[in-house]
């Protein structure tokens, strides 16, 4: 490999050791810890490691793709701070973005950090950053690069290396000259280079775990001629260079189309390594969410990615929705029916992630310095999360709920309430139905009958009345027992009570499970059904209900449950 000017100690491991525990003599990069169940391979839809076992990709994203080239935040925050906030919140890899030409370009690559923020007259930003990292300011741009990784690294955290443009800037438009193989930025041939490059560099660096060839390919020249030709060819020469990392390959028109793979599938000489990655905004369909009704948007765009990008489950593949967000402030309509819909088509299919993003703000995004990150889960000073509830909110989607090796239960299913992040469980059979943490989650099988039956016991789900709690009962026979999936979203969970009219699934003030007047099924765009949409989401993941079993009831549940059955015997 022909290697760069200002950073050839990568292609040795002593030269490489040096580095780290000159500047980060606390990282500690080659413990076990760090190690543990490297390289990843793909089984079918899934990734695993080595002894077959699944690891879901649960990833936030971190921008280092700007005009400074430089991971976004560290004028904040001590890098290792970062590194470790980003565990706690939960996560278990990052996509970190890249530009190009960092790799390509002797010059840009070494160009000093503080250099780099002295070239754009960032000068808060020198001070804040010599304050927080001053082993890292002084490093070229491409050993900043390899600080971050060894910082992620160090506290076991996985990585993705995303080429997410050519010129660092922000991204993306049609016209912006980084879109598709050929602009005025993107030369194929000089973006092998860069990627064999990157492979190389980071080879027998364990915790990097993937390579995503180009984020978001699209612009006027975009076809699938080209897409084939360098694609396979970049794939190819990535694995060359490392074949440990996965290869992750995004597809057309702002990485939301693969359907073209219907007609004519990759052509790879290696197998078991081969990802693709797909975004999903509730900005990618204009104002939809926020113009139309609900339930129909939701039907209607989930069959889209479907059918352009989630058919590729079925084909075998992994599928790492590589993008999604919203705004963290919690007044976008469009963005949160979005975000309801979304999680339950994630959770429904368990599928790998990554959140725009990890960012609170900018050095400088799009000529304005300090910007600010709506859609980042730090706020503006990189101190505390912008939106506490949302991390919250998506924990349940953090652990795989089913795949090769997670089988801590039989198989079953789990209720999700997308709006809150909970599962439905319960305390006892003295107490009504609620939410709670989907790690606690009661364990459902659901019958051809239509019946939701707690596993392991005689007791299914129950509509009692209008504005009542759900109840469990004995007697599953009757309409009031059967629930079906209605609405275009297929996420109102509807029932009849016994005078014959409909009723749905929903959480009172409480996040008490009730059933109430079903809402929003269609046409009406005023209204939000958010808190009426479950998910019945397949699941081998620990439930509660095989901790209770019928020997632990003391006296008083024994008597209710017969003073039940009576009431019901009556009633037949």
């Amino acid at each position: 490999m022909k290697t760069m000017k200002g950073f050839s100690f990568w292609q040795h491991a002593l030269s490489f050791t040096f580095l780290v525990f000159l500047f980060f003599p606390s990282l500690g990069i080659f413990s076990q810890k760090a190690v543990m169940g490297q390289p990843l391979y793909t089984n079918s839809r899934w990734i695993v490691n080595g002894s077959g076992q699944r690891v879901k990709l649960a990833c936030v994203n971190w921008v280092t793709h700007l005009e400074v080239v430089v991971a976004e935040g560290l004028s904040k925050q001590p890098v290792d701070v970062i590194s470790r906030s980003i565990v706690d919140m939960g996560f278990n890899c990052v996509r970190l973005t890249w530009p190009l030409f960092l790799f390509t370009n002797d010059t840009l690559a070494s160009l000093s950090v503080r250099q780099s923020f002295q070239k754009l007259g960032l000068t808060e930003s020198i001070a804040g950053f010599q304050a927080n990292n001053p082993s890292i300011i002084d490093l070229s741009l491409i050993n900043a690069y390899q600080a971050v990784v060894a910082s992620l690294a160090s506290n076991n955290v996985m990585i993705i290396l995303d080429n997410h443009i050519s010129k660092p800037g922000w991204c993306c438009s049609n016209f912006d000259g980084n879109g598709f193989f050929g602009d005025r930025y993107f030369n194929p041939d000089l973006w092998i280079k860069g990627l064999t490059e990157v492979a190389a560099m980071f080879c027998g660096i364990n915790n990097v775990v993937g390579i995503s060839l180009r984020n978001e390919l699209r612009g006027p020249k975009q076809n699938v001629n080209d897409w084939y030709r360098y694609m396979q060819k970049g794939a190819e020469a990535v694995h060359a260079a490392n074949p440990d990392v996965l290869i992750i390959l995004s597809g057309l028109n702002y990485d939301k189309d693969f359907s073209f793979l219907l007609q004519k599938p990759v052509n790879l000489t290696f197998s078991g390594k081969l990802v693709y990655e797909v975004h999903w905004y509730g900005f990618s369909d204009g104002k939809a969410w926020e113009t139309g009704n609900p339930n129909q948007v939701c039907g209607r765009l989930v069959n889209d990615m479907m059918r352009k990008s989630g058919f590729l489950l079925d084909q075998g593949y992994p599928l790492f929705v590589s993008e999604f967000g919203v705004d963290l402030r919690g007044t976008n309509v469009n963005d949160n029916r979005f975000l309801n819909c979304f999680l339950g088509w994630a959770a429904e299919l368990d599928l790998d992630w990554a959140l725009w993003t990890l960012v609170g703000s900018y050095y400088l995004r799009e000529g304005v310095a300090g910007k600010d990150e709506s859609y980042g889960i730090y706020n503006w000073n990189w101190c505390e999360t912008r939106n506490s509830s949302f991390i919250q909110r998506i924990s349940a989607l953090q652990s795989p709920f089913r795949g090769p090796g997670v089988s801590e239960s039989r198989p079953h299913k789990i209720i999700f309430h997308p709006a809150t992040g909970l599962c439905v469980q319960r305390k006892s059979l003295l107490k009504p139905l609620e939410l709670g943490p989907c790690s606690e989650a009661e364990a459902w099988g659901y019958s051809p009958q239509k019946t939701l039956t707690i596993k392991g016991t005689y007791y299914c789900l129950q509509a009692d009345a209008l504005g009542q709690p759900a109840k469990l009962g004995i007697i599953c026979t009757d309409k009031s027992s059967k629930w079906e999936a209605i609405s275009d979203s297929k996420m109102h969970l509807s029932s009849k009570l016994c005078d014959g009219s409909e009723v749905c699934l929903d959480v009172d003030s409480n996040n008490v499970v009730v059933t109430n007047n079903c809402k929003c099924l269609s046409r009406d765009s005023s209204c939000d059904p958010g808190s009426q949409w479950f998910k019945l989401v397949d699941s081998s993941r620990h439930g509660t209900s095989s901790t209770k079993s019928f020997s632990q009831m003391d006296d008083s549940i024994l008597f209710n449950l017969a003073k039940t059955l009576a009431e019901s015997l009556r009633s037949w």
